[in-house]
């Protein structure tokens, strides 16, 4: 088996033309992957910088390879299984700032450069006033980025047309936004001035971007089958679903023609969208994906079922799947519901991926804040346009109560929930009290301790608390499958 690096494989030569934060599993199968279909089919011609953000980090293992890694594309497409290879040669370099200060901060001499995209995890994206400018380099990542913009800036006197298209991928909502605000902390911070602070706001576009795509990472159970089958010695390949949607948002300065002509990927038949907000996009994702996630895990493992695929495929939990999906969820957003239920049937292939075994314990760490925030404000919705609570979504909400009661299941599988102590501790101290009632008004009403983000007691909710009682009465003495028969 031969080892993968430019003696052994072609690699193309093309400019440098993006700067990326990150090395991780995600970039390299969603963006990094992106770019090289743009190369293929478009006119894009370029190639990708890699900085690691931190100082440990996995750019030697990329640079022994010359940069060349796998990509293996699992799922469902058109209605049939794919699992495709495809080696991914887009990454030209990739650098550790804190071992090659001078070489990094050499990016921001280079014309051709027009792009910055990052994913340093949600916590990466804040800003940090221990930063300095003349630090080797800035520990924080918004601070890294400013000392580069400036120095650019310096090198080229303030030039209009050598601002940069910035995307942040990290996974928080309206990332665009944020990641602006803390440049302007540090332009602030750091004194640079009111010609800096022009150039910047005129001539850089900080762009509000949403990522989907699972991405499990490297098939470490697979990896020498996946080796033979390719003849390469490849210590990086990653496993990602076939799925992927990128949603990017304008920024104020430019435009959505402008935008998309200068990174064409939709050219390149990709789903990827310019928009002029990402917040539908947002609701849609959280709504009708994490959504239907968080109510759908406690109710099938409480029924006896481990996969979230299996969970799909089943004759009765499948079709309390489909029911909070489109019965519910669904009615609260404000989309074309063309669109909607297009999106919901890719996410029911997503869930039936049959390369993914997902389980659903995996899913229900902290659930209670999750259903907090993917499913509390379509209940609240619904109601409000229906005049009636959905069901589905208050069964799961009681299914979510009823698993942290602990114990164990029908089968004799322990019940293990996972959560901040405090909720722990109130759910055991709520269930040991025998009294279902208390249950459900204390869970319901626990606004210091689990509904903290909203900050609402859901006792107050009208209907709720004697919904969720009768479910838990329900599920206490027929059992999980049974409850779900009662609402289809």
């Amino acid at each position: 088996m031969q080892a993968l690096n430019k003696q052994t494989a072609v690699k193309a030569q093309r400019p440098e033309r993006i700067i990326q934060f990150g090395e991780g599993n995600f970039l390299r199968a969603f963006v990094d992957w992106i770019v090289w279909n743009m190369d293929k089919k478009t006119d894009f011609n370029g190639s990708v910088v890699v900085v690691q953000p931190i100082e440990r980090g996995m750019v030697d293992m990329l640079n022994a390879q010359d940069d060349l890694y796998h990509v293996n594309l699992q799922g469902i497409l058109d209605g049939k299984a794919v699992n495709s290879l495809e080696m991914i040669d887009v990454i030209s370099r990739a650098m550790n700032p804190y071992t090659q200060h001078d070489e990094f901060m050499r990016l921001a001499e280079q014309p051709e450069i027009r792009f910055v995209i990052s994913n340093t995890t949600e916590a990466g994206i804040a800003f940090d006033p221990a930063c300095k400018l003349n630090d080797a380099p800035a520990s924080s990542y918004p601070g890294k980025l400013t000392q580069l913009l400036y120095h650019r800036f310096k090198t080229f006197n303030g030039a209009p047309d050598k601002g940069w298209i910035i995307f942040p991928c990290e996974l928080i909502f309206l990332n665009g936004h944020k990641l602006k605000e803390c440049i302007y902390q540090y332009i602030d911070l750091w004194n640079l001035g009111e010609d800096f602070r022009r150039w910047f706001t005129d001539n850089c576009f900080v762009c509000a971007t949403l990522v989907d795509r699972i991405v499990p990472g490297f098939p470490r159970n697979e990896i020498k089958d996946i080796q033979a089958r390719l003849g390469y010695e490849d210590n990086l390949v990653v496993q990602a679903e076939i799925f992927h949607l990128w949603v990017i948002e304008a920024a104020e300065n430019i435009t959505l023609e402008a935008l998309a002509k200068e990174f064409p990927a939709d050219k390149a038949g990709l789903h990827v969208l310019f928009v002029p907000s990402e917040a539908p996009y947002h609701e849609r994702k959280v709504t009708l994906l994490n959504g239907p996630h968080t109510v759908l895990s406690p109710v099938a493992f409480l029924s006896g079922i481990n996969i979230v695929r299996d969970a799909c495929q089943h004759e009765v939990v499948g079709k309390f799947i489909h029911k909070v999906m489109y019965d519910e969820l669904m009615q609260t957003l404000n989309l074309p519901m063309d669109e909607l239920k297009q999106f919901a049937a890719d996410v029911l292939d997503r869930f039936n991926n049959p390369f993914v075994d997902h389980a659903v314990t995996s899913i229900m760490l902290n659930s209670f804040p999750k259903f907090e925030t993917r499913d509390l404000p379509g209940l609240k919705t619904y109601l409000e346009r229906k005049g009636e609570l959905p069901k589905g979504l208050v069964l799961g909400l009681a299914a979510i109560i009823t698993y942290y009661k602990g114990g164990k299941r029908a089968d004799g599988v322990d019940i293990v929930p996972n959560d901040a102590q405090e909720i722990m501790d109130l759910l055991k101290q709520l269930w040991a009290t025998g009294d279902i009632r208390k249950v459900a008004e204390g869970a319901l009403g626990a606004s210091d301790v689990i509904w903290k983000e909203s900050k609402c007691n859901l006792n107050e909710i009208p209907g709720l608390t004697d919904m969720v009682e009768h479910f838990l009465r329900h599920i206490q003495e027929h059992g999980m499958l049974e409850t779900v028969k009662t609402i289809l």
